[in-house]
């Protein structure tokens, strides 16, 4: 008997977290579905989405790297943050039309919401790196009205995302090393304030070089989000916690996108709280 089944698509894919994620929310649910993890390389895309798009019990994939542009001319169309941002990471069979939606954004956001929920009179987010995922973190956070400091190796790279995600905000850049070193910069009073610094690059990832990042570039309440998954304890969070900051990890962003794609995909609300708990063991183990 066929069911109804969803699938994360990449090259590479095995390290994939995201079966784990829609099978736990899958079986708490007692859903009939699957979801499955789909190796599909530059030249196979086409094919694939053409394979995909005849199949009635596919609900449609999550894309991860390097797919997540390369995806979007092959679709029927876009949802609009998706098109603002210029990335796909969900797409979703409706009605027999291929739909691009960026989950990445709202998912990053999630553990920030009742942050956000507040009413401030100055949010202010330091985001380190400029590559494809600072793309949905920079809308996001656009969107909550965050002045941005948008820091890269390439300063005009980052210059050129800001004007193009949000042409009309006040944003700053600054080079990378910037931040490395120390800063005797005196903070005023953050009452009523938001500070957010997100590590928005591979840094600090499994192989990776560290991130350089010196805590006295961080206003006092500083929240720190790094949306490295491994480690999921970076040096980054380690050096944020014992500087006596709050702190944010990778498995946030990740499960947070995961529950916009799985509505979608299985028409199902996951079972989040307490459950959150026994998920993040389950990718942990």
């Amino acid at each position: 008997m066929s069911v109804p089944y969803a699938e994360v698509i990449g090259d590479p894919i095995a390290q994939s977290k995201s079966p784990v994620i829609h099978g736990f929310w899958l079986e708490n649910l007692g859903l009939e579905g699957r979801y499955d993890r789909a190796h599909v390389k530059a030249d196979e895309l086409a094919d694939y989405l053409v394979a995909r798009r005849g199949d009635p019990d596919w609900r449609g994939c999550n894309v991860t790297m390097p797919h997540k542009q390369a995806v979007i001319p092959l679709l029927d169309r876009l949802d609009p943050l998706a098109a603002r941002i210029g990335a796909v990471n969900t797409i979703v069979s409706e009605d027999g039309a291929l739909v691009g939606y960026n989950t990445d954004a709202p998912g990053f956001l999630e553990p920030l919401r009742e942050d956000l929920a507040q009413t401030h009179y100055f949010r202010m987010a330091r985001v380190l790196g400029t590559g494809g995922a600072a793309r949905a973190i920079i809308a996001a956070l656009a969107d909550e009205h965050a002045v941005i400091v948008l820091a890269g190796r390439n300063v005009d790279k980052a210059r050129g995302l800001l004007d193009e995600l949000d042409p009309q905000g006040e944003h700053h850049v600054a080079p990378l090393d910037h931040f490395a070193g120390a800063t005797d910069f005196a903070f005023d009073d953050r009452e009523g304030c938001f500070d957010l610094v997100v590590n928005a690059s591979s840094l600090g990832m499994s192989g990776q070089a560290l991130l350089a990042f010196d805590m006295s570039h961080a206003p006092p309440g500083s929240v720190f989000y790094d949306i490295v998954t491994s480690p999921l304890e970076t040096d980054f969070l380690k050096a944020a916690r014992a500087g006596g900051f709050r702190t944010v990890d990778g498995l946030s962003m990740l499960i947070g996108q995961a529950d916009h794609a799985f509505r979608k995909f299985f028409g199902a609300v996951p079972l989040r709280g307490e459950a959150d708990v026994e998920l993040r063991e389950r990718l942990l183990a």
